[in-house]
């Protein structure tokens, strides 16, 4: 696919002209600094009006916190990525604003899920690529306030977690939130030598596997006092996508054989019910988790994800074949919408919030295959990124992609995430093997991290 000229986006508040650049005819190597340089601007735009809260809000030149206080998610997501670009002047910026900001001692909520991936999973890959000894004993002082999450009858933790009374609430749970903690607990029992962590996520998720249908599937919301399914809906999408993420990661780094079976089993059930080659190629749908009888067709950006992962398993025809329609959902629109309907392209959900997932399996897919129509997917994908979502101050998420009209805000997985991965796309970096690493579902490189 040929490549137009790239149109820079508005900023904040004023137009900021007309770029005359093109991607097509990079080299991988200007490609990666062509990514770099759009992780300093997004950075730099976060210096420059959100520094010590959790988010910039690019289009009005302001800040976002997740609560009450500060958990400085942006410098904590973003810091691995910045080791890996090589970006050090940047990397000892978060890294002193963490150091010394950085406190879980406050009494508020937090979601489990979310600080886990971001903060816990950011802490320990700062602490395995740069050794600083506090980023350990953050992520330690975390994880221990985490812990009364897992106090229920089924071993399956609430949703949300005081930092200090260790209150909990929201029993109405989901795969995704459940099962996508063990990778993160599990490497600090490594790192610590305390088994309490891989222990109590590798039961919950057990706890969870255990309650699959006869047929092999999960619904999408599970109370957690009684194991009671609440919502019987199967697919792959928001609320259970990462939760066979885990699975496969977890037997990987871990060689733990349990987390295998329950990959395999789980796998051979999505492929068997939710797989639809009905309307083209090969897509992923909803079923009932007890017949498997059809329910839906929406897929979207999060499901996405997909063919990584079936990379990672070895399944490369599916993960070929998959990637053809993610490609097609983003080219579709000029970027990709949140869902579809796949039977029909019908938008559903029209925001694209920045998400990493179509460039995320590219990546998988060009390194494992070596075939170069993957980088071209990435260019295209990287390239309308900068052409929709370029603001003065950094990037900005779209309210609808039929007509690109942008939503004041930038998440931190963009720089987590959707930067790293189009980063390892095209970049060479000495000794780095993409195939060998594992990184969890916030893109923190937990395993493998020896640069």
């Amino acid at each position: 696919m040929l490549l137009t000229g790239l149109i820079a986006c508005t900023g904040p508040t004023t137009e900021t002209g007309t770029q005359n650049a093109t991607l097509n005819n990079l080299s991988k190597e200007e490609m990666a600094a062509e990514v770099k340089e759009a992780f300093l601007h997004a950075w730099n735009g976060y210096k420059q009006y959100a520094w010590g809260h959790d988010a910039l809000k690019p289009l009005s030149g302001s800040y976002h916190d997740w609560y009450a206080h500060s958990l400085l998610m942006t410098p904590v997501d973003a810091f691995d990525t910045m080791i890996l670009m090589g970006l050090q002047k940047e990397a000892n910026e978060a890294k002193d604003l963490i150091l010394d900001s950085l406190s879980f001692n406050y009494n508020m909520d937090v979601q489990v899920f979310e600080v886990t991936i971001r903060l816990l999973g950011g802490l320990i890959a700062a602490y395995q690529l740069d050794g600083e000894p506090r980023f350990l004993e953050l992520a330690t002082d975390l994880a221990n306030r985490l812990l009364p999450a897992f106090d229920t009858p089924t071993g399956m933790p609430f949703r949300y977690v005081n930092l200090i009374t260790g209150m909990t609430r929201d029993s109405i749970n989901n795969p995704a939130e459940i099962g996508t903690l063990t990778v993160e607990f599990g490497t600090l029992s490594k790192l610590t030598g305390n088994p309490v962590y891989y222990d109590k996520a590798k039961q919950a998720v057990t706890a969870l596997f255990s309650r699959r249908s006869d047929i092999g599937l999960v619904g999408t919301t599970i109370n957690v006092m009684t194991g009671e399914w609440i919502n019987q809906q199967s697919h792959i999408s928001a609320m259970i996508d990462s939760y066979y993420e885990y699975h496969l990661k977890s037997a990987k780094l871990f060689n733990d054989k349990d987390f295998q079976d329950m990959f395999d089993a789980g796998i051979q059930a999505v492929n068997k019910y939710l797989a639809d080659t009905t309307y083209g190629g090969l897509w992923y749908g909803q079923a009932n988790m007890y017949t498997g009888e059809r329910t839906g067709t929406r897929f979207g950006a999060l499901d996405a994800f997909m063919p990584g992962l079936l990379v990672l398993s070895g399944d490369i025809t599916r993960a070929k074949a998959l990637q053809e329609n993610c490609f097609l959902m983003w080219t579709k629109h000029g970027i990709e919408p949140e869902t579809i309907d796949y039977s029909n392209f019908e938008i559903l959900w029209p925001s694209y919030v920045l998400r990493p997932e179509n460039i995320e399996s590219a990546t998988y897919l060009y390194h494992k295959t070596g075939d170069e129509k993957y980088l071209e997917m990435g260019k295209v994908m990287f390239q309308s990124i900068l052409q929709h979502c370029k603001t003065d101050a950094g990037f900005a998420a779209i309210r609808d992609v039929r007509t690109m009209e942008k939503s004041d805000q930038i998440e931190s997985f963009f720089l987590a995430e959707t930067l790293k991965y189009a980063y390892l796309l095209f970049a060479e970096i000495p000794g780095f093997n993409f195939n060998e690493k594992i990184f969890n579902t916030e893109a923190h490189l937990i395993g493998g991290y020896e640069l």
